[in-house]
C-alpha cells in the first residue's frame, strides 16, 4: 500500500509528462504499481485538482479499498539457508524452484515478485553489491544539483564582538555545462536554503525540469529506500515553479555527480580566493566578491572543452528549459507541530492561531507571511489561514468554525452583556422589559446578573410571547423579579390556561353564542 504522496505525486508527474523510471527513481516504486495507480485514477473520473484536495485518508481507500487491503506479514523463508543452496557446488536449483517449495509450506506466503525483491535485499546486506560504476548520459537543462560545500572558514568579522564569522558556501550547477552559482550564508538552515535555490535560478534565467538537493534536512527531512519526504518550504517551491524535488539517494556521491565536482570547484577556487582576501566586513561584501569570482569561472574553457561552460550553458541547457516567470517565490517562516494541542491553537510570534478542533493530536505545519498565517496539514494540504496579528491584545486568534459546538455557546454567552438581554427583553414587550432591567438593577454588579436573563429569556423559547409576557406583568405586579419565580409562574399558565384573555372582544362580525339557538 503506497501513502497519500507516492499516489498524488506519481499522478502529478505522469500528467505532467514523466517517465515511468523518473517515477520510480523519485518514490522507489515498481511499473506495477504505476500503472495501477494510473488506471484507479483514469476510470475515477476525478480531475488531478479535486483529487490533491481530497482527504489523504480517503484518497488511499479510493486506491486501497479495506475490503482488498493486502495482509500486512507473511512467514519468510530461512535466506541463509536458500543462498547456501543457491551456491552449492553443482547446484541446479534457482530461486523459483525454491519460491515453489516455500509456497508448499506456506500457502499464505509472499507471491513471487516479493519473494524474489525480499532475497535480493537480504543477498545484498549479507554480500554486498560490488563496486560498479555507470556512465549517465545527462540531458541538457534538465537538472540543477544543490549542496553545501563541506569547509566552513571563518571569514566575516563581527565589529560588536570582534569575532570572526563562519560562512557557509551554497553551490548549485546546472544541466550538462555544469554552470556553478555560489552564495555565502550565516548557517545552513531552510530560509538560507530556500533563498540560494531561488537566487540560483534567478542567476540562470530558467526553469529545469528537476531540483536535486542534497539530502540536508533543511530540504529533505526522509529519504530512504522506501519512502522520500520533502520539507515544507521545498514542497511549496515545488509547486510555485512546477518543477519537481528529486534527491538523490543518501550517502551516494556518485548520485549527484555533478554538483560534486562544483563543490570542489567552489572549495578550490572561491574558498581559496576568498581566504587570500579575508576578512570582509559583511556577508555582502563577501557575496560580491563571490559573484566576480563565479563570474570568471563562467567565462573559463575546462580542459578538453570547446566553449565556455558559459557558453556551453547557452548552447545546450538554457535551450532545453522553461522561461522563468516575472514573479518571486517569497518564503515564509515555517514552523512544524507534532501535534495540535488540547485547546487546538497554535503558538506562533507571541500569538495563538485557531486550527479546527478535529485536527487535535495530529501533526500540522504552520506558516506565516508578514500579512498571513496559514495552517497545513502533515501532507501540505492548507486547513485554514488567518491575517498575522501585530497587535498586543488579543492574544487568541479563533474562528467560530473552528470551535466544538460547546465552546461556541459559552463563547456567545460570555460575550452578552446588559444591553443584549434588554434588547432581548423587548421583544417580547414592556413586562419582561421591566422584568429583565429590575434583574439587572438588583444585582451588586451587573454582569453577576447576566445567567438569571438568560436564563429567563430562554425559558420562553417556543411558548407564545402573550403567555410569557403575562408572567412577566404577573412577577413585576408581585414584585418578585427571579428567575426561580418567573420560572414557576410560566409554568402554571401554561399548564392551567391562565394566560388566555376572559372573553373575546366586542366585534360586529362575531356572531356570538346567541346566533346558533
Amino acid at each position: 500500500m503506497q501513502n497519500y504522496k507516492t499516489l498524488v505525486g506519481v499522478i502529478r508527474m505522469k500528467s505532467a509528462g514523466c517517465s515511468n523510471r523518473e517515477c520510480r527513481n523519485k518514490f522507489g516504486i515498481g511499473l506495477g504499481t504505476i500503472q495501477r495507480t494510473m488506471k484507479i485514477w483514469a476510470e475515477s473520473g476525478i480531475p488531478l485538482s479535486d483529487l490533491e484536495r481530497l482527504h489523504p485518508e480517503k484518497l488511499i481507500a479510493m486506491f486501497y479499498p479495506p475490503e482488498k487491503a493486502r495482509r500486512k506479514k507473511a512467514p519468510l523463508p530461512n535466506w541463509e539457508s536458500i543462498c547456501e543452496r543457491l551456491m552449492e557446488k553443482g547446484s541446479k536449483t534457482n530461486l523459483f524452484f525454491l519460491w515453489e517449495e516455500y509456497k508448499l509450506e506456506n500457502p499464505q506466503g509472499y507471491q513471487y515478485t516479493q519473494f524474489v525483491e525480499h532475497f535480493h535485499r537480504y543477498a545484498d546486506e549479507r554480500y554486498g553489491k560490488g563496486n560498479l560504476s555507470m556512465a549517465v548520459e545527462r540531458a541538457p537543462g534538465e537538472r540543477v544539483y544543490i549542496d553545501w560545500a563541506g569547509d566552513k572558514p571563518r571569514l566575516v568579522l563581527d565589529h560588536k564582538t570582534g569575532e570572526m564569522l563562519e560562512i557557509h558556501l551554497f553551490v548549485t550547477a546546472v544541466g550538462i555545462s555544469g554552470l556553478p552559482y555560489a552564495e555565502a550564508f550565516q548557517n545552513e538552515q531552510m530560509p538560507n536554503f530556500v533563498a540560494g535555490t531561488v537566487h540560483a535560478l534567478e542567476s540562470y534565467g530558467a526553469l529545469p525540469r528537476y531540483l536535486v538537493p542534497d539530502n540536508a534536512a533543511t530540504a529533505v527531512t526522509k529519504h530512504t529506500k522506501d519512502e522520500i519526504l520533502i520539507s515544507s518550504a521545498y514542497q511549496d517551491l515545488e509547486s510555485f515553479y512546477d518543477v519537481v524535488v528529486l534527491p538523490p539517494p543518501p550517502y551516494k556521491p556518485k548520485g549527484k555527480p555533478t554538483v560534486e565536482k562544483a563543490v570542489q570547484t567552489a572549495e578550490t577556487w572561491i574558498l581559496e580566493k576568498l581566504k587570500e582576501k579575508a576578512p570582509f566586513p559583511s556577508f555582502g561584501a563577501v557575496n560580491e566578491e563571490i559573484a566576480l569570482i563565479i563570474a570568471d569561472l563562467r567565462s573559463k574553457k575546462p580542459r578538453g572543452w570547446e566553449f565556455t561552460k558559459q557558453e556551453a550553458f547557452d548552447r545546450y541547457d538554457k535551450p532545453s528549459m522553461r522561461p522563468l516567470g516575472s514573479e518571486r517565490f517569497s518564503p515564509v517562516a515555517y514552523v512544524a507541530f507534532s501535534k495540535v494541542p488540547d485547546n487546538y491553537h497554535l503558538q506562533f510570534d507571541g500569538h495563538h492561531y485557531s486550527v479546527l478542533y478535529t485536527y487535535l493530536g495530529k501533526p500540522v505545519i504552520l506558516k506565516a507571511s508578514a500579512f498571513k498565517v496559514s495552517i497545513c496539514d502533515e501532507y501540505n494540504a492548507l486547513i485554514c489561514e488567518h491575517e498575522r496579528s501585530y497587535r498586543e491584545f488579543p492574544k487568541y486568534i479563533t474562528k467560530d468554525e473552528h470551535m466544538p459546538p460547546h465552546h461556541l455557546y459559552y463563547k456567545e454567552l460570555n460575550s452578552r452583556d446588559g444591553a443584549y438581554y434588554r434588547r432581548w427583553a423587548s421583544s417580547f414587550g414592556p413586562s419582561m422589559s421591566t422584568l429583565i432591567e429590575s434583574i439587572l438593577k438588583g444585582a451588586r454588579h451587573e454582569e453577576q446578573a447576566y445567567g438569571s436573563c438568560n436564563g429567563v429569556l430562554h425559558l420562553c423559547d417556543g411558548k407564545p410571547r402573550h403567555i410569557c409576557e403575562s408572567a412577566a406583568k404577573k412577577c413585576v405586579e408581585l414584585r418578585s423579579c427571579k428567575y426561580s419565580y418567573f420560572k414557576t409562574v410560566l409554568s402554571n399558565m401554561i399548564n392551567r390556561g391562565e394566560a388566555g384573555p376572559d372573553s373575546l372582544p366586542e366585534h360586529e362580525n362575531l356572531w356570538g353564542e346567541g346566533f346558533y339557538k
